[in-house]
């Protein structure tokens, strides 16, 4: 059934031309080698000696990673950085910005090291070795983005990974780069998503679509409805509500291996709309991996604002907007991917009309099997996406 839905339906699905993927690919800088990040941290270095031995304090220049006046819009990559737009400046004689500057250079360090040897470490490695230099994790998180931003190379080939907290499931094999043959057929439990999605190889799946699904408790729920395969052979992919950078890499790849359909399933909210923007779309803060990162061709499957009245979920099932929520609907609307999605606007229109949003799981109040007996198969079989 799904098959022949597929074969008919093709002209609906959202898919990037050749011309894109060639452009996608003159933009990917996964193939920097490791002696290119040496030179580029080198240069750095070389710069800040050279300004001190002429009494100078230096200054280290970051794109800001903050700012929508650095971030153009392309309907065939989504958000991705420009050149030439704001900046910040990382002050040596600066008290407000000197620890900053020694964090960097601390941070920059640790990776010609991983860099220089082969090795790898993960973000938490990096922190734990001096938590008091550090502060919080987040510090280097974010200093480790900025890095990678600056040098103009993808983080993985910083030799940095970052723990995954996305799950997986579903009709998939794959080989990880240490060997690791990693099975996803299990219908009890899901497979993390791995911390090294670039050295993924040998992926084996007769999956028909792949399902992003915002949360972990109804992906969890779903997993125990055995949805993989009830619907037609799926993989079924978590973030666990905003996506990490390998729930969104994972996403990709599978996107550019398989060639097929990717849904999305998100509450009926500002927040699960913003999420499903970023797999499609892209954040700001890592615009500067778009190319790598977002998938355009992803297509809203639900929950929808429209479906509520439609469905008929009781009002007891739905929650009031708060004006967080309508100050954050105003915003998305502004966004420059919704000026190419006016189905889009229309039911973030209807939400900001009714006042009121709703949960996935606000289907339970139907039946309690809702989702995945009534829902999910329908909406696949008549093509009730956006």
């Amino acid at each position: 059934m799904f098959e022949q839905f597929i074969e008919v339906d093709k002209l609906r699905i959202e898919l990037l031309t050749n011309e894109d993927l060639q452009m996608n690919s003159e933009h990917n800088q996964d193939d920097v080698s490791s002696q290119v990040v040496l030179n580029r941290i080198e240069n750095v270095i070389l710069e800040i000696v050279t300004i001190l031995s002429k009494g100078e304090a230096p200054v280290l220049v970051l794109p800001n990673r903050s700012s929508w006046a650095n971030v153009s819009f392309d309907m065939s990559v989504g958000l991705h950085m420009t050149s030439g737009g704001a900046v910040t400046t990382v002050r040596s004689d600066c008290s407000s910005t000197v620890t900053k500057f020694g964090q960097i250079l601390k941070v920059l360090s640790s990776i010609y090291k991983l860099v220089q040897s082969n090795a790898y470490a993960t973000k938490r490695d990096i922190y734990y070795n001096n938590t008091q230099h550090f502060g919080s994790q987040r510090t280097v998180d974010s200093i480790v983005d900025d890095i990678s931003c600056m040098l103009k190379v993808p983080r993985r080939r910083l030799h940095v990974l970052a723990t995954s907290k996305g799950l997986i499931s579903g009709d998939l094999c794959y080989l990880e780069e240490d060997g690791t043959r990693v099975n996803c057929h299990s219908n009890s439990s899901a497979t993390p998503v791995s911390s090294n999605v670039v050295g993924i190889t040998n992926i084996v799946s007769s999956a028909k679509f792949v399902l992003i699904v915002e949360k972990d408790a109804t992906f969890q729920r779903l997993l125990d409805d055995d949805v993989c395969y009830k619907l037609s052979p799926c993989i079924m992919i978590t973030g666990k509500g905003v996506p990490d950078v390998n729930s969104r890499l994972m996403v990709r790849k599978l996107w550019d291996t398989l060639r097929i359909p990717v849904f999305a399933l998100v509450d009926a909210d500002p927040h699960g709309i913003e999420i499903m923007c970023i797999y499609k779309y892209g954040s700001v803060a890592m615009s500067f991996e778009a190319h790598s990162l977002t998938v355009p061709s992803v297509m809203w499957l639900g929950l929808l604002p429209s479906d509520l009245q439609r469905l008929g979920v009781p009002e007891e099932a739905l929650i009031p907007l708060t004006q967080r929520d309508m100050s954050k609907l105003t915003s998305l609307k502004k966004r420059p991917y919704l000026a190419c999605q006016p189905v889009w606007h229309k039911e973030i229109e209807i939400m900001q009309q009714s006042k009121m949003k709703a949960e996935i799981q606000s289907l339970a109040s139907i039946t309690p099997d809702f989702l995945s007996r009534v829902y999910l198969p329908n909406k696949l079989r008549y093509g009730g996406w956006i």
